[in-house]
């Protein structure tokens, strides 16, 4: 794993977190892939200071693609007993933000273009690498219509975020949401004479909680998930000035996670019916009361049927007999709209090490990936 470790040593190098530039990470495998013999294709954001990349190298054809984003969570507030932007090593442990979600897979996939570059090839090796994965898949919905036109449409894609080398074969779409509550100002001296914004808010949260029980009791089930229902999650509720000031406006953030059998225009729907309720109940005293909903991001589920041919390629690339879903989301939805079959499998466990102080892979999961990165080349070589 010698190249492997070197290469992921570099990539922790780089301060990825979402809210920064991702500049730095992608120049250096840029100029990895173009020395090697890939053809590169930039695809800038429109602040020009993020970028993803679609590469390829082989013959003209689908081949297989492999995918990966490069932005990392925060570190700020999180209680980290080492450098978490410099590779530590200590004993099977590798530890250093990223090194899980998902460096890790990057680094075999950099070391996997290595290789590719020196096989006699008899199908095209495919890399998708992507920005703001972490804050609703953001990257890849703006890069997803540059795919076809760059490199071409490939024949399965392989998102190596961390399963434990399972193999997955969906999760749940998610939309990320924000309800504006408008109420009146006035002296709390006098509060009862106005509509104070943050109770139309708690009554929109209460609201959402007799949602989620409906779905926990009577919705779509899939067992395969640890929670096996859509779920309705508020993060966030902010509001007011000062103490002696009823508050004219409240915010609410929350989302949705669904799945594949249960309608997110259905879901959004009955949550617009649930805003314009709790309004109902206000506006007699002040016309102007009212919730208004909008979404601020999303991105599809992934649901493949159980005999796809693609799951068979992922299960003998990855050595496994198994499938799994999992309850985070990824990319996969994005290339499966295409067309593309996508699985999810990579090394490292979301829920041991992913966004957590001291974030670790282990060296045997790493491994295990540089090892199915081997039959990937081996797929699509002469």
């Amino acid at each position: 794993m010698a190249q492997t470790l070197d290469i992921l040593d570099k990539l922790v190098a780089f301060d990825t977190v979402s809210a920064n530039s991702n500049l730095g990470i992608i120049a250096y495998i840029e100029e990895f892939l173009r020395a090697r013999g890939f053809a590169v294709h930039r695809v800038p954001d429109d602040s020009g200071e993020k970028a993803g990349l679609f590469a390829s190298i082989g013959p003209e054809g689908a081949g297989l693609m492999l995918s990966a984003h490069t932005d990392v969570v925060p570190v700020a507030g999180q209680d980290w007993s080492r450098d978490p932007f410099c590779l530590t090593a200590e004993g099977d442990k590798l530890f250093g933000r990223g090194t899980t979600d998902m460096k890790g897979c990057l680094a075999a996939m950099l070391r996997a273009a290595d290789r590719a570059s020196v096989a006699e090839l008899r199908e095209p090796l495919k890399l998708a690498i992507s920005y703001d994965e972490e804050v609703g898949c953001l990257g890849i919905r703006d890069m997803i219509d540059q795919l076809a036109p760059s490199i071409g449409l490939p024949r399965a894609a392989l998102v190596g975020e961390p399963t434990e080398m399972q193999v997955a074969i969906g999760h749940k779409g998610k939309a990320g949401l924000r309800a504006i509550c408008t109420g009146q100002n006035g002296h709390s001296a006098l509060a009862p004479n106005f509509v104070n914004a943050l109770h139309l808010a708690a009554d929109f949260v209460s609201e959402m909680r007799v949602l989620q029980d409906e779905l926990a009791a009577h919705g779509a089930r899939d067992e395969a998930y640890t929670v096996p229902y859509s779920t309705v999650h508020v993060g966030k509720l902010a509001g007011g000035e000062a103490l002696n000031i009823v508050p004219d406006r409240a915010e609410i953030t929350f989302e949705y996670r669904h799945l594949a059998e249960d309608d997110p225009g259905d879901l959004r729907a009955r949550m617009e019916a649930a805003a314009n309720r709790v309004a109902a109940r206000y506006t007699p005293r002040f016309d102007g009361a009212r919730i208004e909903i909008s979404e601020y991001m999303s991105y599809p589920g992934l649901s493949l049927p159980g005999g796809a041919p693609v799951i068979g390629l992922a299960q003998r690339l990855a050595q496994t007999n198994g499938t799994t879903k999992v309850a985070f989301g990824t990319e996969a939805g994005y290339f499966d709209a295409l067309g593309v079959p996508t699985v999810v499998c990579g090394p490292g466990s979301m829920e041991g090490q992913g966004h957590k102080p001291d974030e670790y892979i282990t060296r045997s999961q790493l491994a295990a990936c540089d090892a199915m990165m081997d039959r990937v080349i081996k797929e699509i070589s002469a």
